[in-house]
């Protein structure tokens, strides 16, 4: 079952942990944070899934989360990142929030990026050289808006800004890693999108990532595949519900 990030924050939280791995061989990492994924389910983690930088050094975890108040937000990342000092001696956790999306589209009709094992994602990231958030958040919208339909090859993508730093984040589904490519090099990133967010901040980041883990990949299928009407609907186990409560995120915002 696809894993997805919500084209707003209606229904879910949704968090970002970056690390720079330490160590040779990077799997161990990923295994201790498939382990990780596992420990998130009963604290309310819908959903996770791992990202690796296909040309860099960087691995990104990604949950989201049944919603929930600022107060008990703070409380759950808090208890995160104690929970992640056993993959300090692996990794550098370079960077971690919770995320606010505030727009986004799609072009398979889903109403979200989804995304499974295998699948290529592109995240270009801007942190604020001023206070003026919200002219950021603009600019970033506006490049999506003007860039998105145009882009062969990206199924979706979605408009983050960072809840505890002053970041914003666009995050990009890919049909395959040639597409992402090609669009790089026939639309020139350095010339078109980078000079407009120079004005506003002066860390600029954007690296490719393939997803090597879905939390669900450890669950037999059977257990996850409502129908369509069973998502609009409702019904199911306890833990049915929990799922269910994620495609419903979904098909709501």
């Amino acid at each position: 079952m696809p894993c997805f990030v919500p084209f707003s924050n209606r229904n879910l939280d949704t968090s970002i942990f970056v690390f720079r791995p330490m160590v040779v061989v990077v799997d161990n990492l990923i295994n201790a944070l498939k382990l990780f994924s596992s420990s998130t389910e009963s604290l309310g983690c819908v959903h996770s899934s791992i990202f690796r930088s296909i040309h860099g050094n960087m691995i990104i975890w990604y949950g989201a989360w049944i919603k929930r108040s600022n107060e008990n937000k703070n409380s759950l990342h808090a208890s995160l990142l104690q929970m992640l000092t056993n993959v300090s001696s692996m990794a550098i956790l370079a960077d971690h929030s919770f995320f606010d999306a505030y727009a986004g589209e799609s072009k398979d009709g889903f109403p979200a990026a989804k995304f499974s094992t295998g699948d290529i994602i592109s995240i270009g990231a801007a942190a604020l050289a001023s206070d003026n958030m919200d002219e950021l958040s603009y600019a970033n919208l506006a490049l999506f808006k003007a860039h998105f339909k145009n882009m062969q090859g990206a199924v979706s993508g979605v408009c983050m800004r960072s809840e505890m730093n002053p970041r914003v984040v666009c995050l990009f589904v890919w049909k395959s890693l040639q597409s992402c490519y090609t669009w790089i090099l026939n639309n020139d990133y350095r010339a078109t999108v980078l000079p407009y967010l120079n004005r506003l901040s002066p860390d600029i980041k954007f690296d490719i990532f393939r997803v090597v883990y879905v939390s669900d990949d450890d669950v037999p299928s059977f257990q996850f595949l409502p129908s369509q009407q069973m998502l609009e609907n409702g019904g199911g186990s306890k833990q049915g519900k929990v799922i269910q409560g994620s495609k419903n995120a979904a098909a709501d915002v």
